[in-house]
């Protein structure tokens, strides 16, 4: 079935209800590596409950199933997280009910053989007065669904990386039982947790979510250029290359131009970059 570009393009969805709780914050830090050292007061900040902070790029997940471009006619054997972006308005709170609402903003038809981009809005603001929390922007990238004869121009184009030498590299572990810990955030694929439907798709084991890469990554400019103040983040953003095996260590390169974080991570092991245009804007 190709893409019906006019239903893709009207799928819409307003004030879907939702809530978290603090023990669903304390279980994204940990499945995005906080908590490593249970002595470490500033990471235990984010796994326990005594001054609970939260992470901003838990917003990919408070609102996990929010709209659904499955009915427009895609297929979801192919489908591919190109990008994540998010605008963070306010801290998350560590425990809240929100409304959510959730749109397609672009679909770019790519060529047959290039495939399709879909990109989709999600707004969350709390429900009990309305405050506008965040904006996530996801790009989709549909392998097999190019040729439907939409739009070929007009996609956000990614942050450049500057043409420098990295200011600084930092090296975040992640553990062989991540994607098992990080799933319980929402995203239950069996790719991330079934090594015979991993070895189906073409991996020798599960791999890890690349929300959980995005999230380690949020973690290792948290810790390295943040010193902990996880509300200093206005803007997290990445391009997907590869994906991660759970246990591997990701090393992540900075540039910093005044409060502007640019990005890229590597498997430095593999030789193999897994996020790349990477920005991060810091508040002033």
């Amino acid at each position: 079935m190709a893409i019906d570009y006019e239903k893709l393009m009207s799928l819409e969805t307003k004030n879907q209800e939702f809530s978290y709780s603090d023990k669903e914050t304390m279980l994204y830090g940990l499945g995005v590596g906080f908590g490593k050292d249970p002595l470490n007061d500033n990471e235990l900040k984010f796994v326990y409950e005594k001054d609970l902070k939260t992470v901003p790029s838990m917003a990919t997940v408070i609102s996990w199933g929010a709209g659904n471009i499955r009915e427009s006619g895609i297929n979801y054997l192919l489908v591919l997280h190109g990008e994540q972006r998010l605008k963070m308005y306010e801290p998350l709170p560590h425990a809240a009910d929100i409304l959510v609402d959730s749109s397609v903003k672009g679909v770019f038809d790519k060529g047959k053989e290039k495939g399709a981009l879909i990109i989709t809005e999600t707004k969350i603001k709390l429900k009990e007065n309305s405050k506008h929390l965040c904006t996530l922007s996801s790009t989709t990238f549909a392998r097999g669904d190019g040729g439907f004869g939409g739009p070929s121009e007009g996609a956000p184009l990614p942050h450049a990386i500057p043409d420098r030498k990295s200011d600084e590299e930092f090296i975040a572990d992640t553990e062989p039982n991540q994607a098992l810990l990080y799933r319980l955030s929402g995203d239950r694929n069996p790719l991330h947790s079934d090594p015979e439907i991993a070895k189906s798709a073409g991996f020798n084991v599960p791999i890890l979510h690349g929300l959980c890469t995005y999230g380690t990554a949020c973690r290792t400019i948290i810790t390295n250029v943040c010193n902990y103040d996880s509300s200093l983040i206005e803007e997290f953003n990445v391009r997907f290359s590869s994906p991660v095996y759970p246990g591997e260590k990701i090393s992540t390169e900075i540039w910093k131009d005044d409060n502007v974080i640019s990005f890229r991570c590597w498997v430095r092991d593999r030789n193999v970059m897994v996020l790349n245009n990477g920005k991060c804007v810091l508040k002033k």
